[in-house]
């Protein structure tokens, strides 16, 4: 009797440690890839060049930028505002939607706009295997080549996760890792409010920042009703609007810049 309690009691030991100990997170289709978060920080990626979130410069340059399209209403629109006011702007689409829309991204193309790759499915980039994200990246780019003639070398991770696996991979691909300025995330796909998001860009307007808007958020065309205030604003401000390609033209180096990804 007395070795039952005691083998009772060290199985409800045993069951304790068990439970309270953490279980390490797998990845079934690919451990070796899976990453939870990046292991090192914007400055270290920064410095080396493989990821742009702004670009120094003493120029009055602004790359707009908008995300998860085409869409059918808002990418003309959009376009149009764009080539009224003599703007250029870069586009990271959605290689799924650029196959019902391929027309409205050979038009973004036409009008003198960048394409970049956003993924084909907009899937996150946190936790996922090498062949997934291969997929994801090949088939963002192969939607672009068939709508556009040609692919693209740039590519923004969906929500802007990135590791340090997606980054090696990406420069694998020929793929510049595009972010956004933290002081310039419009957050517009959260319907704010026009003057909202207007308001966010006009008081942060710096030299050499990049925008983050959507030209598709559901059932909403804040986006298109504010650049109608932010585009006039900063031109008559005096700033440009180019697209990512150009803002990266006018790099100035800073002091201590490591170039390792050209």
């Amino acid at each position: 009797m007395k070795y039952n309690r005691l083998l009772s009691a060290g199985i409800a030991v045993s069951l304790l440690c068990i439970s309270s100990c953490p279980i390490p997170y797998m990845n079934a289709q690919d451990t070796s890839y899976a990453s939870p978060a990046p292991t090192k920080g914007r400055a270290y990626y920064e410095e080396r060049g493989d990821i742009v979130w702004e670009v120094p410069t003493h120029r009055k340059l602004i790359a707009l930028t908008f995300d998860d399209g085409p869409d059918e209403s808002n990418t003309p629109a959009i376009l149009d505002l764009l080539k009224k006011y003599d703007a250029k702007a870069t586009f990271f689409v959605v290689g799924s939607r650029v196959e019902k829309l391929p027309h409205l991204v050979k038009r973004e193309r036409e009008e003198g706009h960048e394409v970049g790759n956003h993924t084909f499915l907009h899937s996150s980039f946190q936790y996922i295997s090498r062949s997934k994200a291969l997929s994801e990246l090949d088939q963002g780019q192969a939607s672009i080549v068939r709508a556009t003639g040609a692919g693209t070398h740039l590519f923004r991770p969906p929500g802007g996760s990135y590791t340090d696996s997606l980054v090696k991979l990406s420069k694998e691909k020929g793929l510049k890792i595009i972010l956004w300025s933290w002081h310039q995330d419009t957050q517009d796909w959260r319907k704010p409010g026009i003057h909202r998001i207007a308001n966010k860009v006009l008081r942060n307007a710096r030299n050499g920042d990049i925008v983050l808007m959507h030209d598709y958020v559901h059932q909403s065309t804040q986006t298109v009703e504010a650049l109608k205030i932010i585009l006039p604003e900063l031109k008559q401000r005096g700033y440009s609007f180019v697209t990512v390609s150009e803002l990266l033209s006018n790099r100035e180096k800073p002091d201590g810049l490591i170039e390792v990804n050209k």
